[in-house]
C-alpha cells in the first residue's frame, strides 16, 4: 500500500476523476510528488468498477482500491449477502478471502470471521477497508487458508472457500479438482476442523461433476443477477446423506425469483408433453442450469413441448420464475411458412433446434428487435416449429 494515495487531495482527484479516461492519465506528468500515475490510473480504475458491484466500497471515503483485477474477481454485494444467508455461529474461516468482500458480509452473521489471503499486499489492503468499513470482528491472516487451518486448534462452525480457477499449466479450468486450492485433495482436512463448508465454484461447472466429485452435499444453490448465473455454491456437511436440495435464485431489481427441489424429485419426475397452448413459459437462467427441467413443468402444472425442449405451455397465464409469452401463433418451419417474417423485425431463439440464429436471420431475412419473439423450437412428435408471441 502506497499511503501517500489517502492524502485529501489525492482522494479528492480519485472521487472527481473516476470516469476519466484511463490512458490520458497515465500519458500526463505526475499530478502528486509521491503517486505515480500508474498508482493513480489504478485507483481509478478500480474505484470505477465497484461503482454498481460493491456500492458500499465505492460510496465509503478513503476506501483503499486494489487492483482491478481483484475487483472483478470478487464477489458483488448481492451474492455476498446471499452467502452470508446461509452460514450462523461464532466462527468462520475464509480460506481464500481476497478484498474481503465475502469476509465482510460473514461478519454480519458471524462472531469471529478469520479473512486468510497469501497476496501480503492484498490482505493489508483488506484490513485496512475492515478498519474503515468499521468491521472489528474480522481477523486478517495474510496467510496460505490452508496452512492456517492446519495450525488453528478451535473447532469452526463454517469453512468458505473460493478457490482460484486459475491453473498455471490448464490456464482456465473448471473442475473443483483442478482449483486452487484443491479442496476436494483436502476435504478430510477441511472435516476434521469443521461439520460446515460452504464452497463457491465456477457457474460452468457441471453440477453433476461437482456432486460426483464431492462428499456430503446436503444443498446446491445457483445464485443469478438480472438471469446471468453467476455462483454455484454447494453447501456440505460431515456424514450428510440425505436428499440433495437444489435453490435457485435470481436476484432481479423488482423482485427475487426463487425455485428450489430435491436432485432426487427431477429424476423421478415424468413430463407431461403438448402441443403448445395459449401461453409459452422460458425458465430463467439460474433453473435452466440447475437441471430442473421436469420438475419445474411439474411444479406449475405445466406442459413441455418436447422431453429435450425445456419450454412450457398453458391455456392459462400462471406466475413463472422467468419470461412468459402469448402465442400468436404455430409457423411450420419453412420458407412458405415464415414469409411473411421476410425483412421484419423480431427476437429470436433456439430450443432444441438444428440451426444458428445467424443461418436463421440470413436465410429468412429477419431483422433483430422489435417486439415480436419467434420461438425455434421442435414438438413432442420430432416437428421443427416456430412460435411467435409477444410477451405476456
Amino acid at each position: 500500500m502506497n499511503k501517500e494515495i489517502l492524502n485529501t487531495g489525492v482522494q479528492e482527484f480519485i472521487k472527481n476523476n473516476y470516469n476519466t479516461d484511463i490512458m490520458s492519465v497515465l500519458l500526463k506528468k505526475p499530478f502528486f510528488s509521491r503517486v505515480s500515475q500508474k498508482e493513480l490510473a489504478e485507483q481509478l480504475e478500480a474505484k470505477k468498477k465497484c461503482r454498481n458491484k460493491l456500492p458500499l466500497w465505492f460510496n465509503t471515503p478513503q476506501i483503499y482500491y486494489p487492483n482491478k483485477l481483484n475487483i472483478e474477481q470478487t464477489s458483488s454485494e448481492e451474492t455476498a449477502r446471499y452467502k452470508a444467508s446461509i452460514v450462523d455461529g461464532k466462527s468462520l474461516v475464509d480460506l481464500t478471502a481476497g478484498l474481503g468482500v465475502d469476509s465482510f458480509f460473514f461478519s454480519q452473521k458471524i462472531n469471529t470471521v478469520f479473512h486468510c489471503e497469501l497476496n501480503a499486499g492484498l490482505s493489508e489492503i483488506a484490513a485496512y477497508n475492515f478498519k474503515i468499513l468499521e468491521v472489528k470482528n474480522i481477523k486478517s491472516i495474510a496467510n496460505d487458508g490452508l496452512i492456517f487451518l492446519q495450525k488453528i486448534n478451535q473447532p469452526l462452525d463454517w469453512i468458505y472457500a473460493d478457490p482460484s480457477r486459475r491453473n498455471d499449466l490448464k490456464g482456465k479450468v473448471f473442475r473443483l479438482s483442478d482449483c486452487l486450492p484443491n479442496v476436494i485433495e483436502h476435504l478430510d482436512l477441511l472435516f476434521s476442523k469443521s461439520n460446515n463448508i460452504l464452497l463457491k465454484s465456477s457457474p460452468l461447472l457441471d453440477i453433476s461433476v461437482g456432486v460426483g466429485e464431492l462428499r456430503f452435499v446436503k444443498e446446491i444453490h445457483v445464485v443469478a443477477t438480472n438471469n446471468e448465473v453467476k455462483e454455484l455454491l454447494w453447501v456440505i456437511e460431515k456424514d450428510f446423506i440425505g436428499a440433495i436440495t437444489i435453490k435457485t435464485l435470481n436476484i432481479k431489481s423488482s423482485h427475487n425469483e426463487i425455485f428450489n427441489f430435491k436432485w432426487e424429485e427431477e429424476k423421478d419426475t415424468i413430463s407431461s408433453l403438448s402441443q403448445p397452448l395459449a401461453y409459452l413459459y422460458e425458465p430463467n437462467a439460474p433453473i435452466l442450469k440447475s437441471g430442473g427441467f421436469k420438475f419445474v413443468g411439474k411444479e406449475f402444472n405445466l406442459y413441455k413441448l418436447h422431453e429435450h425442449t425445456h419450454l412450457y405451455t398453458s391455456n392459462e397465464l400462471i406466475d413463472f420464475p422467468g419470461r412468459r409469452f402469448k402465442i400468436l401463433r404455430s409457423i411450420a418451419y419453412n420458407k412458405k411458412g415464415l414469409q411473411a417474417m421476410r425483412n421484419q423485425k423480431a427476437n429470436i431463439t433456439l430450443r432444441n433446434f438444428p440451426q444458428s440464429v445467424k443461418s436463421i436471420r440470413s436465410k429468412f431475412k429477419i431483422k433483430d428487435g422489435g417486439d415480436t419473439y419467434l420461438f425455434f423450437t421442435t414438438d413432442y412428435e420430432g416437428t421443427h416449429i416456430v412460435l411467435e408471441c409477444i410477451k405476456a
